[in-house]
C-alpha cells in the first residue's frame, strides 16, 4: 500500500508545506539525519532508564518493550483542535446520558433507536448495576477516544474506549522528552501545554466521590506488576500523590472499603480501577479472581465508594453498540453529530454479513471486543491464506464481528531507519467527566512504524508520537 496516496499532514499534493508545519519544516529540513539519529537514540536510552515499557501478551508474554518514540511531532492547528474538542465533549456526554439510561429507564431502548439485545444481551451489560445510582450520575469519568483523519482531511471517530483506557502517560512523557532534546522548537511555536493533566484528572475523581465525603481520598487500582499498563498505573499515581494498590491491599466492612496502611486501616472513597469488571469483586463476578476485593460490589451500589470507570461502562464502548453512538447525540443532547463514525457493518445481520464476505480483501474485520489490534483482518494488507482463514471464522462466528471500509489513514512525516518518511498515524485523546467535561490541548499520537501498516497498536510493532496543539 502506497503511503504517498494518502493526505500527508505536513505537506499537500503539490509537495508544499502546509502553513502550520512551516517553521517546523525549515527546521527539520536544516537537521542532519545524524543528528536526528543521535536524539532518537537519546530518547531511547532515557525512555529505558526511566522504566516506560509495557508488558507484552500472547507468544512472548513476560517481555518488557520499549515502545517507540518518533522525534518528529503531530502538529494541530487551534482551529481543527477547537472543533475536535467540542465534538469529543459533545460525545462524551452523550455516551454517559446511554450508560445511565440503559441502566436506569431504557427509554433509548423503548424508543427502538437501538436494538434491545443489542444492550441487554451484551456481554458488557451488567445486570447487577440496574437500577443503581452512581455519583453525579457519571460512569465514564475517563475516556480515550480513538481518532482518524481520512484523506480528505476530515476526522473520523473509530472507537470509544470507556473500561480502562491507556496511553495518556505515553502522551505525557512524549511531551517531556520532546521538550529535553528540542527546547529551542518551542520557542518558534505556541504549544498548548498537557502537563496539567494529572491535576485534573486528581480533581475530577475527588469531584465524583460519595456524597458527604469532604476530603476524599483517592487510589489507583492496580492488577500488578504484570499488566501491560503497570507503568502507567505507577506514573498516574505517583503524578496525583495517591496510593497505588491491589486487590489484596483492600478489604470491605460494613459496606465501606478500607485500605491497609502502616498506620491501620483507612478508607477510600475513590478508586480509579485499572482492572476490568470480571476481576474486581470475586463475590460478584469471577469467584477465582484474585485481583479484585471481596464485598467491592456491594460497597459501590450502596452509594459507599466511587469506582473509575463505573462498573457496566463497557457497554457503551462495545463495537457493535458503537454505530448507534450518533443517534444517542441526537435523542440525548437533540444535536447532530460534530464528529462523524466509520460506516460499520454488523455481521450479525444477514445482510451485512453478506456484503462483508464478499468484500473481505476490502475491508477491516474486527472483534466487538478486541483490543490492541488482536483478532483483526486488514484486508487490503492480508494474503489470499489469511482472508480465507478469517472466512472461516467469520462465518462460524458472524455475532462477534463488525467490519469497516479500508480508511485512507493520514500519514505523518516520521524517522525511521530509511529516514524521514511518511507513516500513518490515528490520535487518542482523553475526555475527563466530572463536575464538567474537559480534556487537556493534546493527545497519544500512535504511528505505524511499518510502511504501507495501518496498525498502530504498541502490541503490534507501532510507535507514539508528540501531539502539538497550536494556541490561537
Amino acid at each position: 500500500m502506497n503511503t504517498n496516496c494518502f493526505y500527508n499532514e505536513m505537506v499537500d499534493g503539490e509537495q508544499g508545506v502546509r502553513p502550520h508545519y512551516a517553521s517546523y519544516a525549515e527546521w527539520l529540513n536544516g537537521m542532519p539525519e545524524e543528528k536526528l539519529a543521535q536524539k532518537r537514540a537519546e530518547a531511547d536510552e532515557l525512555f529505558h532508564r526511566h522504566g516506560i515499557t509495557f508488558a507484552v501478551y500472547g507468544e512472548d508474554a513476560g517481555v518488557e518493550r520499549l515502545i517507540p518514540f518518533d522525534i518528529v511531532p503531530r502538529i494541530i492547528p487551534a482551529a481543527e483542535w477547537q472543533t475536535l474538542a467540542a465534538g469529543l465533549c459533545q460525545r462524551v456526554r452523550a455516551l454517559n446520558l446511554f450508560i445511565r439510561d440503559v441502566y436506569h429507564e431504557q427509554d433509548i431502548l423503548r424508543a427502538g433507536k437501538i436494538p434491545s439485545e443489542q444492550v441487554l444481551d451484551n456481554a458488557q451489560y451488567r445486570k447487577v448495576m440496574q437500577g443503581v445510582d452512581v455519583a453525579r450520575d457519571i460512569y465514564a469519568h475517563i475516556a480515550g477516544v480513538d481518532i482518524v483523519r481520512a484523506g480528505e482531511g476530515e476526522y473520523y471517530v473509530l472507537e470509544d474506549n470507556l473500561r480502562v483506557p491507556s496511553g495518556v502517560s505515553y502522551m505525557l512523557e512524549n511531551r517531556k522528552m520532546m521538550m529535553r532534546l528540542f527546547p529551542r522548537l518551542f520557542a518558534r511555536y505556541k504549544v498548548a501545554p498537557v502537563d496539567r493533566y494529572p491535576d485534573m484528572l486528581y480533581n475530577m475523581l475527588k469531584s465524583v466521590a460519595p456524597t458527604g465525603v469532604v476530603d476524599p481520598t483517592v487510589v489507583v487500582m492496580t492488577p500488578g506488576a504484570l499488566n501491560s499498563a503497570y507503568f502507567e498505573h505507577a506514573f498516574l499515581a505517583r503524578q496525583m500523590g495517591v496510593e497505588l494498590v491491589e486487590g489484596q491491599d483492600m478489604f470491605v466492612k460494613d459496606e465501606q472499603v478500607y485500605m491497609r496502611t502502616t498506620q491501620g486501616p483507612q478508607r477510600v472513597d475513590v478508586i480509579y480501577r485499572r482492572v476490568d469488571d470480571d476481576f474486581l469483586d470475586p463475590t460478584a463476578f469471577r469467584p477465582d479472581s484474585v485481583l479484585g476485593v471481596a464485598g467491592l460490589l456491594d460497597a459501590y451500589r450502596a452509594g459507599r465508594v466511587t469506582v473509575t470507570n463505573a462498573v457496566g461502562s463497557g457497554v457503551a464502548d462495545d463495537k457493535s453498540v458503537y454505530p448507534y453512538v450518533p443517534e444517542m447525540i441526537r435523542f440525548y443532547l437533540g444535536e447532530e453529530p460534530i464528529l462523524h463514525n466509520v460506516p460499520t457493518h454488523l455481521c450479525r445481520k444477514a445482510d451485512d454479513l453478506a456484503y462483508v464476505l464478499a468484500h473481505l480483501p476490502e475491508l477491516v474485520v474486527k472483534e466487538v471486543h478486541g483490543s490492541g489490534g488482536y483478532g483483526m483482518l486488514v484486508g487490503p494488507t492480508a494474503t489470499k491464506e489469511q482472508v480465507e482463514r478469517f472466512r472461516k471464522v467469520l462465518e462460524a462466528h458472524p455475532e462477534r464481528y463488525i467490519a469497516q471500509p479500508t480508511l485512507a489513514l493520514s500519514a505523518c512525516p516520521t524517522f525511521v531507519e530509511a529516514g524521514v518518511a511518511p507513516r500513518h498515524i490515528d490520535l487518542r485523546p482523553f475526555v475527563l467527566s466530572g463536575e464538567d467535561v474537559q480534556l487537556v490541548a493534546g493527545g497519544l499520537t500512535r504511528v505505524a512504524l511499518r510502511e504501507g501498516s495501518l496498525v498502530v497498536n504498541s502490541s503490534q510493532g507501532g510507535g507514539t508520537k508528540d501531539t502539538w496543539v497550536l494556541e490561537a
